[in-house]
């Protein structure tokens, strides 16, 4: 076609034509003016070959158009266009259903776009690609193209056939002496097939293709984390049987011997040499021991935070491992270049529909003007997460040049709502409500309230609570509740009402102090004849107290924490006022450490303990005593049920317990926040020592962050069961921290 364009031009051009008007048919995606703009032809000109040339290239890069001719007539130039046809259906055949969105989503093309045979190549390909990402092989794609009746629309089908999955059998590592596939397999992502491998926990096997010069430097890495600074890994050589799908893979491996670190020196040009010589005592690198890259790697981190805490936020420390072959002897030096230092110039805030900005701001660290620092940078993310307000805090670090980052502080709100509500019916108490109604965020302003109503026949009671937690954004905090309760025990009832008001103190980062005030009225009845023949009494009672409270909290997330300790004791003075008189102590202590880092795997650890004691000091009611049992100290046994008894078999309360559980946490599915986990608890209560009662129990549960808060369920089993224990073998919560 371009020749003929060319011959016309030439007549034409021969005669000196003036382009005297520009014309376009077919065209219907593009109007007459773009098409003109594109061409770069105008009124006026004289009519070249070379012009004529590029105008039919400029409009055939915009990949609508089939063919395209032109005429030309007395100066009138006619380009006679066919544009591609539009595709108005995409169908997959040959896959399953759950793979057939995921195919959508990469094809590339979508219904309305043009017919491109070259895009759809590139979706046979990405089709094909995505099956090999799935150890998938030998995937074949065949397209369709017809015309719909009615329409100019087209329908394209693709046809999958999809290959199968390549079975690794065997993994050689020819020429290792010192090490085994069992000692690499934990961390290459291409492994044997195990029996029954389809199972969960177990390896299928299958070949991840893309993985596997990676495995090969994960392979290099396990030998060096042992020493062998020497060692060479191959690039993997895969046997495939092609008529079995079967495979054997191997790694050729010369692994030279293990190095000792003779001396550990650090060139720190911020610190004198004294100074730097005692670092050296910090790392996890130590002369004598045999030398492990990934120690190394944790080294430098340790040595960047150092310099980093001081400004220095583009610091570089580079490893210099200086290697004797003779004695097998490495020396490794750390130079430390810190650059300049850096001040923080923004501090821009993202994702935050509903939190205001201040909200932020307050537990920042770091703001506009202030000296760098890295350790202030984590903790003000962490700071963040603790507050329960948002799924995912982020801090990122923008250069703007050698002295000055702007902080891109981005979070990720959850809801912070809870509400619930129940219906139920009792024999004695006839219809039974329920609702509650909390939120720990309200309108974004860090107020935290709660409003709880249980109603029936005879009885309402209820909560409804208030705390700022930084009042004006000072460290300071109040808060207060007022109250009615009515709970009917298996042995008493009691009824409660009365009010408390908190004021609290944030010092120290991880500290805080607050100072309580309670005053509630409280009425014991229904109590049981053998109960009454024991010393307890009936009637309204008045409780003034004070209870000073003293915590720690470095933690770094409020739900789901993966480093830090919870810490808190405080101690109830009872006796400003009313009959009620006794100083009750409590103290909590948890301990939350993720093993991500340690073993590769997402599994974190928990230890949770709490020990209470109480005297009394001229009157202690029986609400007032202390029981275990229940979700929040040992479960397995129901709430309040592990107890001193009388001898007609009353639980009386104690005035001393200890409770502490172990708990394993793992990851069941990623994408909704789904976890399991595993524990271990174990109590003692007593009358006057923690020898009297002990009781243990283990379980499983399912942790889920769901759209309304932290749902946990519990199955537990109770190992040492006595007589007339009450137990019970699934429990829920929804709204705490794992």
């Amino acid at each position: 076609m371009k020749k003929l364009i060319s011959i016309c031009v030439f007549c034409t051009f021969s005669n000196a034509v003036i382009i005297k008007e520009i014309k376009f048919s077919g065209l219907y995606h593009l109007s007459n003016e773009t098409a003109l703009n594109i061409s770069g032809l105008k009124v006026g000109n004289t009519l070249k070959e070379e012009d004529i040339n590029q105008a039919i290239l400029n409009l055939y890069k915009q990949n609508y158009f089939n063919n395209i001719a032109v005429e030309e007539k007395n100066g009138i130039i006619n380009f006679i266009l066919t544009e591609k046809p539009t595709i108005a259906k995409i169908t997959i055949s040959g896959v399953a259903s759950n793979d057939r969105k995921q195919i959508e989503s990469v094809l590339g093309i979508k219904k309305g776009s043009l017919f491109d045979e070259a895009s759809i190549k590139e979706a046979n390909e990405r089709i094909k690609s995505y099956y090999e990402t799935r150890s998938f092989f030998d995937t074949t794609v065949e397209f369709k193209k017809k015309y719909l009746e009615n329409t100019d629309g087209l329908e394209i089908e693709f046809i999958v056939n999809r290959g199968e999955n390549i079975i690794i059998n065997n993994v050689y590592l020819s020429g290792a002496k010192k090490f085994s596939y069992s000692d690499v397999e934990p961390v290459i992502v291409n492994k044997e097939e195990e029996f029954m491998g389809w199972m969960w926990g177990r390896n299928d096997g299958k070949l991840k293709i893309f993985e596997l010069s990676n495995d090969s430097s994960r392979i290099s890495d396990e030998y060096m984390k042992k020493g062998y600074l020497d060692v060479k890994v191959s690039e993997p050589f895969l046997r495939t049987y092609t008529d079995t799908y079967k495979a054997n893979l191997t790694y050729f491996i010369q692994e030279g011997k293990p190095y000792k670190i003779k001396e550990i020196i650090i060139e720190n040009p911020l610190f004198d040499e004294e100074s730097n010589k005692k670092t050296v005592k910090d790392l996890k690198s130590q002369v004598n021991k045999t030398i492990n890259i990934e120690n190394i790697r944790k080294d430098i981190k340790t040595l960047e935070t150092q310099s980093a805490n001081l400004g220095y936020a583009f610091v570089e420390v580079i490893p210099d491992i200086q290697k004797n072959d003779q004695t097998q002897e490495a020396s490794v030096v750390f130079k430390v270049i810190p650059h300049e230092k850096v001040y923080i110039r923004n501090v821009i805030i993202s994702g935050n529909s509903r939190t205001v900005d201040r909200v932020i701001r307050r537990e920042l660290y770091l703001t506009e003007g202030n000296l760098y620092n890295r350790t202030d940078l984590d903790d003000s993310r962490n700071a963040l997460r603790r507050t329960s307000y948002f799924e995912d805090v982020n801090i990122k670090e923008e250069k703007v040049d050698n002295t000055h980052v702007d902080l891109i502080v981005e979070v990720k709100e959850t809801s912070t709502g809870t509400i619930s509500g129940g219906i139920g019916y009792g024999s004695s108490n006839g219809i039974l409500l329920n609702a509650s109604l909390s939120d720990t965020n309200i309108f974004g302003s860090g107020i935290k309230s709660s409003v709880n109503v249980d109603k029936d026949d005879e009885t309402l009671s209820g909560r409804i609570s208030l705390v700022n937690p930084r009042v004006l954004d000072s460290k300071y905090s109040l808060g207060g509740s007022i109250y009615s309760s009515d709970y009917e025990w298996d042995n008493y009832s009691e009824r409660n009402y009365g009010f408390d008001i908190t004021v609290g103190r944030q010092f120290a980062r991880y500290f805080s102090a607050s100072l309580t005030y309670n005053l509630e009225k409280s009425n014991i009845y229904k109590l049981s004849p053998t109960l009454q023949r024991t010393g307890y009494r009936l009637g309204e009672t008045t409780k003034s107290s004070i209870t000073p409270t003293i915590g720690f909290n470095n933690t770094d997330d409020y739900y789901l924490p993966r480093s830090g300790f919870i810490a808190s004791t405080g101690l109830e003075f009872a006796g400003l006022g009313g009959e009620q008189k006794f100083i009750s102590s409590s103290t909590r202590f948890n301990f939350y450490q993720g093993l991500q880092d340690f073993i590769g795997y997402d599994l974190i650890y928990r230890y949770k303990a709490s020990f209470y004691k109480v005297w009394d000091t001229g009157y202690l009611p029986i609400n007032q005593r202390i029981y275990l049992g229940g979700i929040q100290s040992v479960r397995g046994f129901e709430n309040r049920t592990l107890s001193p008894k009388n001898r007609w078999g009353d639980e009386i309360g104690g005035t001393i317990a200890f409770a502490n559980s172990v708990e394993l946490s793992f990851p069941l599915i990623d994408r909704i926040k789904l976890r399991g986990s595993v524990f271990f608890d174990y109590g003692m209560i007593g009358k006057v020592n923690l020898d009297e009662i002990k009781r243990m129990s283990t379980g499983v549960g399912v942790e889920w962050i769901t759209p309304i808060g932290p749902l946990q369920l519990i199955f537990a089993k109770p190992l040492n069961k006595k007589k007339g224990d009450d137990t019970s073998t699934f429990e829920f919560t929804l709204g705490t921290r794992f």
